[in-house]
């Protein structure tokens, strides 16, 4: 719950920060001189950069989020097996471990979007953020049947 709370805040803050910077280019665009109106076009791409970037991002947690309440319900979710340092922390050689069953399993069921969901919590575990990432997304496609590539 503290996850959701804390990109809810970050999402309002910076749509907060889109409408700022948006306004600021609209009163350039309306100073009306070639430099001003040059600055105030370029000032309104960052913001729609970042909105489409919010979207793409939300879409993704939201996409995410309903196949780990799918999986939680089938009783598949992956248990958390891993050891711990002192201050919290997952140790790296239990990360490596439980990732190599993980890539192990996807590689036999390479169809099946639950053994993409549990490599890509095995491989955010091992702080590979980027395959993480684009692991799920695989799952994603895979569980709405959509063309996975490879």
């Amino acid at each position: 719950m503290t996850a959701k709370i804390t990109y809810a805040v970050t999402a309002a803050v910076l749509v907060v920060y889109f409408v700022l910077v948006g306004s600021r280019g609209v009163l350039l665009i309306q100073h009306g001189s070639l430099l001003t109106v040059t600055f105030g076009v370029a000032v309104l791409i960052l913001p729609v950069i970042g909105v489409w970037f919010l979207w793409k991002n939300t879409q993704f947690v939201q996409r995410a989020n309903r196949l780990a309440t799918e999986l939680d319900a089938e009783g598949g979710l992956p248990l958390d097996q891993l050891r711990r340092t002192p201050s919290g922390r997952i140790d790296r050689d239990s990360a490596d471990e439980v990732f190599a069953r993980r890539k192990a399993e996807t590689e036999e069921a390479p169809d099946d979007w639950r053994s993409w969901f549990r490599l890509a919590v095995a491989y955010h575990d091992a702080r590979d953020t980027p395959r993480a990432r684009k692991a799920m997304q695989h799952a994603i496609a895979l569980h709405d049947g959509k063309p996975v590539r490879a």
